[in-house]
């Protein structure tokens, strides 16, 4: 059973940093800067629409601020990003526990079996006594060598897994913030290519 349950959480996670949660964050964000500097918001936003990936949608909420000024799209982006990380972490603490717990079953298992082989000994045929005790002894040393087993399994998913949820976020945090910079650095040119404000002097009508 606890094999079964290590084994389906190993493969959600993979499946999850292989498939939905990978993106190649300097691609994407090269793709967005190309779109950006065209002008064309909505095509940004629908390559975001795209991917589940965190990363896309930390930009799409920045995108949905872009209108509201660079204080807006940081806020958007660090809540974004607050409620990404827990599902990229999910479950994978769960192994390093479930290493401690089949450890311990394994061995539970070992003392409960010889405490049953010794008890069952006693009260056995002489003749019989070598054959149980063997038969017990075997029993109790296959739990033992059970739960380490998936103990070891545990911990190896666990180091790998761990491995790529920090890349996942390292990528994530690093790519928040050099498309915050990008925005921001696309506002400042926007509005340096919008066309100046009329003076008061101006508006002053030229007198005689």
């Amino acid at each position: 059973m606890f094999l079964a349950v290590v084994i389906g959480l190993i493969v959600e996670r993979a499946i999850y940093f292989l498939g939905r949660g990978h993106l190649n964050a300097k691609a994407f964000l090269e793709q967005l800067r190309k779109l950006l500097s065209a002008n064309n918001v909505d095509r940004a936003k629908k390559l975001c629409d795209a991917t589940t990936a965190p990363v896309a949608r930390v930009a799409k909420a920045g995108l949905n601020r872009l209108h509201r000024g660079e204080a807006a799209v940081a806020q958007a982006m660090e809540e974004t990003m607050t409620d990404t990380l827990p599902e990229v972490k999910t479950r994978i603490g769960a192994l390093w526990s479930l290493a401690n717990i089949v450890t311990l079953i394994g061995l539970l298992g070992t003392i409960t079996g010889l405490i049953h082989t010794f008890a069952s000994i006693g009260n056995a045929n002489p003749a019989d006594r070598q054959k149980q005790l063997a038969d017990g002894i075997s029993e109790a040393m296959y739990n033992t060598a059970f739960g380490l087993t998936i103990a070891l399994i545990c911990m190896v998913a666990h180091l790998l897994l761990s491995g790529a949820m920090k890349k996942v976020v390292a990528d994530l945090e690093a790519f928040s913030l050099r498309f915050e910079n990008l925005l921001a650095d696309g506002g400042a040119a926007a509005q340096s290519r919008a066309p100046a404000a009329p003076t008061d002097d101006e508006h002053e009508a030229p007198t005689a």
